[in-house]
């Protein structure tokens, strides 16, 4: 069985070979709107679904792998800022205040779809004009979910955080390699 990443992000690819050296990259061109009925918190397993899916249907012997995170702040998603304007926007939002990083990852084989989803509650310190400045500077926000990325200069935003840190940095891998392992032992129906 061959594993496939429907997602050209380099972290969740780094993150994938934690688990295993052996999969293919094949990104999925999908429209990532978010229908009005499906509850913020649910939006990350959504996009994750319909990501594998989509590759699936390319690949349907093949177990491919989506996944998408969100971040959310008072239940309302803060996307990837399209400008440095809109990193400030979302980091001044973030300062002093406690969010929500949902991971959602689906496992799809054919017609067969598993998926789960992590929560980690991050907080932020109180920030100065300077940092978010600062960070904004680095470039680093503007392809991140909630304009920054934790696993880079966007560590020395955050004052702590409660769940899985992987999840944050975009595919939980501990959760990932258990459900790989319970996907692959299972038959396909």
């Amino acid at each position: 069985m061959h594993l496939i990443l429907a997602s050209a992000s380099p972290r969740r690819q780094e993150l994938l070979r934690l688990i295993t050296k052996s999969f293919t990259v094949c990104p999925a061109d999908v429209n990532e709107m978010i229908p009005a009925d499906i509850p913020a918190q649910q939006a990350a397993r959504y996009l994750a679904e319909i990501k594998a899916k989509a590759v699936s249907r390319q690949y349907p012997d093949d177990v491919v792998i989506g996944s998408d995170t969100t971040v959310l702040l008072d239940n309302t998603i803060l996307g990837k800022p399209e400008t440095p304007e809109r990193a400030v926007e979302m980091l001044r939002l973030l300062s002093g205040k406690t969010h929500e990083v949902i991971t959602g990852v689906a496992l799809v084989q054919g017609e067969r779809c598993e998926s789960f989803q992590t929560i980690t509650r991050v907080k932020f310190y109180a920030l100065t004009e300077e940092q978010i400045r600062q960070y904004t500077a680095t470039g680093e926000p503007l392809d991140k979910a909630g304009g920054y990325g934790i696993q880079g200069y966007g560590a020395l935003l955050v004052e702590f955080l409660e769940g899985d840190y992987y999840g944050v940095v975009g595919l939980p891998v501990a959760p990932l390699a258990r459900a790989l392992a319970i996907f692959q032992e299972r038959k396909q129906p």
